[in-house]
């Protein structure tokens, strides 16, 4: 005859199975809250493509060229200082900081070289628009302009789930709202480029950046704290190609491409495994806040609109 199963003979069971769970709520919360703090190698010296010498060993222009900064924080600067934001760098480089790059400046090729910056922090397009586009003065036609612009990535993350998505501040949208949201951004933009160009009757060549991807391309924000977002890479793509396509419909506006060079500098450069690892250089290139470089990041994208400037200015 067998014996009745009472709740006692399964109480060691019962414990066990209860400690598995307790245990492994624990370790995905400490996995987390490592995920979220663990400090990220940012790495020495140089980062991005190396820029040839020889383009600079002439003058480029004597014309009277203004340089201008239009757009949000990475424009600006925030997240290293002054010396070693990215518009700084292109017309004055710190040769003791980037030796390799004595001599590879705007100042260095260009005879009559005036600059102003009217970036600011935590900006958006339509604020771009309203706002910095409306400080630029109209300029006489003896005066060619070199523009640089980082518009359309704080359209994306605003303002971080905080609230529902809405257009100008996407961030948790879905797929669908972002395709509509997306080409209500190229709108702007394109009126933000429209409005550039009317500022130089005399001519200006505008380098426009496009949004890189903290992520890495794996579209895992919460892994720091910040909400889900699983259609964030397909959004981010989305506006990625609008601001192509505009590259494409002016012969003066060109892309600079900092998406792609920045794969693999994000919150998964330590990982030997992913994708967009780079062995030669597994160092994270954003400031602490996620939305702009760091130090070495601000050198890479520097270079990459240098790298841009030589194609076309440098004639």
């Amino acid at each position: 005859m067998n014996k009745k199963l009472t709740w006692h003979s399964f109480r060691w069971r019962i414990v066990i199975f209860i400690l598995f769970i307790i245990l492994s709520m624990c370790g995905y919360v400490g996995l987390r809250l490592y995920l979220a703090f663990r400090p990220l190698p940012m790495g020495d010296g140089s980062a991005g493509p190396a820029i040839a010498l020889e383009p600079f060993e002439r003058t480029w222009s004597e014309d009277k060229i203004v340089f201008i900064g239009i757009g949000d924080s990475i424009t600006k600067g925030l997240g290293a200082d002054k010396r070693h934001c990215y518009f700084e760098l292109l017309q004055n480089n710190d040769d003791e900081q980037y030796p390799d790059m004595a001599g590879r400046d705007l100042n260095n090729v260009f005879v009559q070289l005036e600059s102003h910056n009217y970036a600011l922090n935590f900006t958006i397009t339509q604020e771009h628009i309203d706002g910095q586009l409306a400080k630029m003065r109209l300029y006489p036609t003896d005066v060619k302009g070199i523009v640089v612009v980082t518009s359309g990535g704080n359209d994306l993350i605003h303002d971080y789930g905080e609230t529902p998505p809405v257009d100008g501040a996407m961030y948790g949208c879905s797929y669908k709202q972002g395709v509509e949201w997306t080409a209500n951004l190229k709108v702007r933009l394109r009126t933000l480029l429209e409005g550039i160009n009317g500022k130089f009757p005399g001519g200006c060549e505008i380098f426009f950046a496009n949004i890189y991807d903290p992520t890495d391309g794996v579209s895992d924000p919460q892994i720091i704290g910040l909400p889900r977002w699983r259609n964030a890479v397909k959004v981010l793509a989305l506006a990625n190609e609008k601001i192509s396509q505009l590259c494409q419909d002016y012969e003066n506006v060109h892309l600079v491409d900092i998406h792609s060079e920045f794969l693999g500098h994000g919150l998964h450069c330590t990982e030997s495994w992913r994708k967009h690892y780079h062995k030669d250089d597994p160092h994270f290139w954003y400031f602490q806040n996620l939305e702009d470089p760091n130090r070495r990041g601000f050198d890479a994208v520097r270079r990459l609109f240098l790298a841009e400037m030589v194609k076309v200015l440098a004639k």
